[in-house]
């Protein structure tokens, strides 16, 4: 048995006498932004004036504003021949969380595999939601949502409906854009993200479960949050589900801040947090997509990580701030440019990288070919240097790091920080591409607490580069008789990081 509870409005203050003119005035706003204040101020007991009462807004002009832009999707596949007869067919929307992470579902070949052929019955496989971008048949949604249909059916709010064409598809912002043939149709308003504030009204309309035209609300809880490589997330309380995936985020002018696309969840269902695609950045990816049919992304060839604070002060650099370059790519633009493991990238063409994912962004955003300004932190000291930006390719594999050759058993040298090392022998050096650096031939103590590794080969300790395990071995004894932290460049297989070692 389940309890519905209503949340009334609160009263509303008493009226003070006014001009009859003001008095509409000020009853117009109130209706249309669905706030009630106090004509004038009352003091708290402490003398103070008194906050103003607020009532909750009134979403039902900007439903009636905004949802016939919004659309139901509907997404079909052919029966695959490997198909479990006589299974019977799942929810669409179960179908759809299934699809979402990427499992297979039961009964069903996986998703990943090859096609049905032509002579397979279509059935639904999905269903998401999407806005309308122009009165020509231009229509936003989530790459996911349409991913690996054989059709997709567009249902109007006046329950008209098309079959589209996927006019192009960006997995890595979540984006996609699909035409039908139809005109006059009524485009939603392309509101401004830098304009929307923490604790802002928004609106969400969509088909959870398969519901037409659903209308949630709630507030803005952050911006700016990092879970994908090239968004930066707006995220809200706005109820969420299955259904929801590519509808309109709508503030109270009723302009789209933002694309539906992600929630945080344990059971599948919504959970208070959900998060969605800025639309600034979506309408970039839209743009490309019809103009060209793809995404046309700039890349450097570097894998990156955090700087954290305890290595910011190590080394110098003071805040914690940029990008840490853990690995470069062979023949790549970075390396042709002289960026090297270890460098922090810190400017790009004048603009700061005040965090790692900052990196992606920007130089994605880059035209491939442009000759950018990089600014790196490298052994104490800032270094200029300009690269020349080449092009993403799509979906290109990442290669596993490798493992090194076996350490020579010479010239090892122990160290008050609890680690020996040995020098490199000239084919480990011209295999690594390395000019010096030591390896780690076991591992106690300190540097054991850091996270030191055998095997880990060591490119500079403090701000100095590391030339052979003599003037390793003196730097860290200074270090350890000083009792100082000092931090250690680590390579392990093809990529570095800094390692704080605390006497």
């Amino acid at each position: 048995m389940t309890t519905a509870i209503d949340f009334l409005p609160a009263p509303a203050p008493r009226a003070t006498r006014a001009p009859r003119r003001a008095a509409a005035a000020s009853m117009a706003g109130a209706l249309i932004l669905g706030v009630a204040l106090a004509a004038a101020p009352a003091l708290a007991q402490n003398g103070a004036p008194a906050l103003p009462t607020v009532q909750l807004p009134d979403f039902s002009v900007l439903a009636e504003r905004v949802g016939p832009s919004v659309v139901n999707i509907r997404t079909l596949e052919r029966v695959q021949a490997g198909a479990m007869p006589g299974f019977p067919q799942l929810d669409p929307n179960i179908e759809e969380f299934f699809r979402r992470f990427g499992i297979p579902m039961p009964g069903r070949p996986d998703p990943r595999g090859p096609r049905g052929g032509p002579d397979g019955e279509p059935r639904q496989r999905g269903v998401g939601s999407g806005f309308i971008l122009g009165a020509d048949g231009y229509v936003m949604t989530n790459a996911h949502v349409v991913q690996g249909a054989d059709e997709v059916m567009v249902t109007l709010h006046d329950k008209r409906e098309f079959k589209a064409r996927i006019v192009g598809a960006d997995r890595r912002t979540d984006v996609a854009v699909v035409k039908i043939d139809a005109t006059g149709l009524p485009a939603v308003k392309i509101g401004d993200v830098n304009r929307l504030k923490v604790g802002e009204w928004v609106l969400a309309i969509g088909s959870p479960f398969g519901l037409d035209n659903t209308v949630t609300a709630g507030i803005v809880s952050a911006k700016q949050r990092d879970t994908g490589d090239y968004l930066p997330f707006i995220q809200t309380d706005v109820a969420i589900n299955p259904g929801n995936s590519g509808g309109p985020l709508i503030n109270l002018r009723g302009e789209v801040v933002g694309i539906n696309s992600q929630i945080y969840s344990r059971s599948g269902g919504f959970m208070g947090i959900s998060f969605a695609i800025p639309i600034d950045e979506a309408m970039n990816v839209a743009d490309q997509l019809r103009a060209q049919g793809r995404v046309i992304r700039g890349r450097i060839g570097v894998q990156i990580a955090p700087v954290t604070k305890d290595v910011a002060e190590a080394i110098g650099l003071g805040e914690a701030k940029g990008a840490l370059v853990r690995g470069v790519e062979p023949d790549g633009p970075a390396a042709k440019a002289g960026i090297e493991a270890g460098d922090i990238i810190t400017r790009v063409d004048g603009r700061r990288v005040e965090n790692s994912s900052d990196l992606p962004r920007i130089v994605g955003g880059t035209k491939p070919g442009t000759r950018s300004a990089i600014q790196v932190f490298r052994r104490g000291d800032y270094k200029d240097l300009r690269v020349t930006v080449g092009e993403f390719p799509a979906d290109t594999p990442v290669a596993a790091a490798g493992g090194g050759a076996e350490p020579p058993r010479a010239q090892a040298a122990a160290t008050a920080l609890g680690l020996s090392v040995v020098d490199l022998d000239a084919d480990e050096k011209k295999a690594l591409g390395v000019d010096g650096g030591v390896r780690v031939e076991s591992v106690e103590g300190a540097a054991a607490r850091a996270g030191v590794q055998g095997g880990d080969v060591i490119l500079q300790i403090g701000n100095q580069a590391v030339t052979d395990a003599r003037q390793f071995v003196e730097v860290a004894q200074r270090a350890a008789r000083d009792g100082r932290a000092v931090s250690v460049l680590v390579r392990r297989g093809e990529l570095v990081n800094f390692l704080l070692i605390k006497p």
